[in-house]
Parts: structure tokens; sequence; C-alpha cells
């Protein structure tokens, strides 16, 4: 294997990305390295590039999303061998929560081994999956940051609602959990907080794919169910839809977000805001990742979780490049774009 491998590398702070080449790390205890078939793209890729957050190290690699094949297994490691097709949620390595902007409540030292836009990168092995059969890398690559932010936003007790995961034995039986509405459903997060919400046993789940009139929206839900709303997950999350969501809630229920809070309560019921934050490598997260990134081979292979549509972009690496464009100008809509790293030429 060559020692060198290419990337697209953020050169500076706010600067602009190149296709490059670096070298091709090794798995320490408890790593897999892993050779990038498909990588997704995500919003927050180009929002690092535009705004200079997250990121403290530069030259830069970005990325969260992949799905490949093992090449090397770290010690300690016994779930999985080389050759075993895999997804993972790169994520970043360390985590140090601030108030930064509008799109994050958390800024972290990225590690440029364990970025997704390369040719091969490393995975730490508690949350990397197996990909089933019945699944490629294309779809498997959609799957993991949307996935794991809507089960942080569920079953997170620090950054969710802390309801009982569908995989503990108390958290599904016959009894429905009663209603939810989530707020963008045809997001990418939106489409997994449904499939979650239905193996939880919520019902009715009620979803709405762009922001709607409060006033037609309750009219709406009223008409489906007159129970209580006692949880409401924004997906999108911007002013208008919290305020939407949090007019939506009843007494004692949580919204739940993927940005910071902008609503709080001051009619005293006793409702919550928590901003959620999808990563299985943040310490608070790391047992839920654990235990939801066990079940995800088993989701996917039974259909009980779909990975998201996808367009795959043209040229590998360079054409992530275009595809992070595309997502900053609104030119991408209930789809996820997904390059082949190798394709790079």
């Amino acid at each position: 294997m060559d020692p060198q491998q290419k990337a697209l590398i953020l050169l500076e702070k706010q600067g602009k990305f190149e296709v490059g080449s670096r070298s091709i790390p090794s798995p320490g205890t408890g790593q897999l390295l892993v050779k990038v078939q498909s990588v997704a793209l995500n919003p927050v890729d180009y929002k690092i590039q535009e705004y200079g957050f997250f990121v403290d190290n530069y030259p830069a690699v970005l990325g969260v999303d992949i799905a490949g094949i093992v090449e090397e297994v770290g010690e300690g490691v016994e779930n999985f061998s080389k050759g075993d097709n895999v997804l993972d949620n790169i994520s970043f390595s360390e985590y140090r929560p601030v108030s930064i902007l509008v799109y994050r409540v958390a800024h972290g030292a990225f590690s440029n081994d364990m970025a997704a836009f390369q040719q091969y990168t490393l995975t730490v092995a508690s949350f990397t999956a197996q990909i089933p059969s019945n699944q490629s890398f294309d779809g498997a690559a959609t799957l993991p940051l949307g996935l794991d932010t809507a089960v942080t936003g569920m079953y997170g007790k620090d950054f969710g609602a802390g309801i009982t995961p569908p995989w503990a034995k108390s958290g599904v039986d016959n009894k429905s959990k009663g209603p939810i509405v989530i707020i963008g459903g045809a997001s990418s997060v939106g489409s997994y907080v449904i499939q979650l919400a239905r193996l939880s046993g919520f019902y009715p789940i009620i979803a709405t794919a762009s922001p709607s009139n409060e006033h037609l929206l309750k009219e709406a839900i009223s008409q489906v169910t007159d129970s209580p709303i006692k949880i409401v997950y924004d997906a999108i999350a911007l002013p208008d839809t919290q305020q939407i969501g949090w007019g939506l809630l009843a007494e004692n229920g949580t919204l739940v977000l993927t940005l910071p809070a902008s609503v709080k309560e001051n009619e005293g019921k006793e409702r919550k805001a928590i901003a959620t934050f999808g990563t299985p490598h943040m310490p608070q997260n790391q047992e839920l990742g654990r235990n939801s990134w066990a079940m995800v081979e088993k989701w996917l292979s039974e259909g009980a979780v779909q990975p998201n549509k996808y367009e795959v972009l043209p040229s590998g690496l360079e054409g992530i490049i275009g595809g992070l464009e595309r997502l900053k100008n609104g030119q991408v809509s209930g789809t996820k774009l997904v390059a082949h790293p190798q394709e790079t030429q």
C-alpha cells in the first residue's frame, strides 16, 4: 500500500479546498484503518469553511460520514477483520463545549487522521458497524451523522429527551407512547427521527416537510390526535420553526433541537428545549453510542432503518467542492450528496 493518499484539504481558516497528499495513518488501540469508498456531505462541512469554527489546526481535512473497507485492525479490536465492509461517523476527537455562532454548541480539535474526505481514515471500532449485504457503500454513507443526531436527540439524557431506547428491555411494549411531531421530516435527521419514533412505539407520528403557519399546523394536528404533544423534534431548528414547535408542546413536554434554543419557558408550563449534539464520541454520549451502533447492522439488514436518498458526485474528492457550494446555495433538498474518494484523479 502506498504510504501516501489523496485528501481534500482546507488549506487555511476560511480558505479554499484543494486536493493534495498526506500520509496514511496507522490504527491505534481500538481503531480501524478504513479504505474509504463513499463519503456523504453535510451542511456543517461548508459552514466550517465559511465561518471558521470547529477546527483549530490547518491545513485540515473535513467530513464525518464514511463507508468503506477495513484495511487494518488496531490492537484490542475483536469484532472486525481486514476486508469487512463498514460505516462510521468519524466526528471529532476532542470536545470543549462553548457557544459559537448559531450553528453549534461545541468546538473541538479536529483530527485529520479521523476525517472523511480522504482515501484512508481511522475509525473507532465501538462506533463502527458492518454494512449488511442488502446495502451499498453509497447508501450506508448517508446514515451515520443523521442517525446519530436522531438517536442522541431522542434517547440522550444530556443532549436529548431521555426516552427509553427501543433496544432496552422496557423500550417498546404494546402500549403507544402517544404522538410525536417532527418538524423537517424530509431532512436527513428528520427522516431518521421518523424511523426511530416508529421503532419506539410512538403513535401517531406527525411530520412536516416545510415550515408551516402555527395556527394551520395546530388545526391539522387536532384532526389527527387530541392527545397532548409531549415530544417535538425540530430537525430544522430555525427561530420560526422553534417557535412553532414550542407552541405545539404540551405542559412538561420536550422540544429537541438541532441548533441552540431561541425559545425559553415563560408561561409556567415546565416545558424544556434541548439542543442535541449528534456524536457518539462525546463523553456524555459514549454509552448511548456504543449501544446504538451495536444495532445499526441489524436495523439495516431488517429494513427497520433505511438510508437517505442520494446523488453521487463526479470526480472523486474534487467533486466535493462543487457539492458543498450546492449545499451552501440551498440547491439540494431531500437528497444526500455522496462522493467516491478512490475515483480521485
